[in-house]
């Protein structure tokens, strides 16, 4: 399965909770993550997208830990499976 497949339904699912999952491009910081997730209540998280079983580079992983550190959420997801878990903890925080 490709990430793109996997990115579209992420939009579509976050669209459904009355939230936005929008590109997520910072210009001069290599390694963000892929989308920004705004949910209802002022819920908010990272999520980097890849392919089944593909994993974080290191500077993407040196990111998450940044901005974990300032208390951010961020998930990586790599299948379908996983989108509706990763919004309801995200809407649980």
């Amino acid at each position: 399965m490709l990430e793109k497949i996997i990115e579209r339904h992420l939009v579509v699912e976050a669209k459904k909770t009355g939230g936005l999952a929008l590109k997520f491009v910072s210009p001069g910081f290599d390694g963000i993550p892929d989308r920004l997730v705004l949910l209802p209540k002022g819920r908010i998280a990272f999520i980097e997208l890849k392919r089944p079983g593909e994993k974080l580079r290191p500077l993407q992983v040196k990111r998450k830990i940044q901005l974990e550190s300032l208390g951010f959420l961020v998930y990586c997801i790599d299948g379908l499976e996983q989108i509706g878990g990763v919004l309801d903890e995200i809407q649980a925080t």
